[in-house]
């Protein structure tokens, strides 16, 4: 008669499996049998692969998990992380002057618009020189202000955005030109 050692002294660390004249030890998901084929060791997921999480795999007793950085939620796939846009949900310390601008993992409070003399402020973001003002001949007609984000990592050179000239006013010429903010000449115009 067959003597089922899984029950009378259950030799495994898990899971015994009793067969005819002897018996198995089994480990439960996420554990490795040892060597000496009675215990069970934790198997460390994270260094199978570098692509089980989107940002860090944290291992654990028999499984592991996700982490996101700082400014970021985990999905509903427990892998991917994305951005909070704390302007959206409005989880940020600006003043009511202030526009609050989403940045990945982050935000930034941006001043308002202030147009120097002999400018005059239009609305938020243009100003305008009036052209009966002698200080305003040989200054551009507006100017007008723009914040956007650029995501890291693209492919270069490639275009940014676009501004065009218009005939509204017969006789105007145009010069663009980058102003400020291009002393590493990472930027140029075509």
């Amino acid at each position: 008669i067959d003597v089922n050692e899984c029950t009378s002294e259950n030799p495994c660390t898990q899971t015994c499996v009793n067969t005819y004249g002897s018996f198995l030890c089994r480990c439960e998901p996420g554990y490795e049998l040892e060597a000496d084929g009675v215990n069970c060791s934790d198997m460390d997921e994270c260094s199978f692969s570098e692509f089980l999480c989107q940002h860090e795999c944290v291992n654990g007793p028999g499984s592991y998990y996700c982490t996101c950085p700082s400014g970021y939620n985990l999905l509903d796939d427990s892998r991917s992380c994305q951005d909070i846009n704390e302007c959206e949900i409005r989880n940020f310390t600006c003043t009511s002057q202030q526009t609050c601008f989403n940045i990945p993992g982050d935000y930034k409070c941006l001043d308002p618009v202030r147009c120097e003399e002999p400018y005059l402020q239009i609305n938020e973001n243009r100003c305008m020189c009036p052209a009966e003002n002698p200080g305003c001949r040989d200054q551009p007609f507006t100017i007008l202000y723009r914040v956007m984000d650029m995501v890291s990592g693209r492919s270069v050179p490639s275009d940014i955005f676009q501004m065009q000239a218009t005939t509204r006013y017969p006789g105007a010429y145009y010069i663009f030109q980058i102003k400020s903010g291009n002393e590493g000449r990472e930027f140029y115009m075509r």
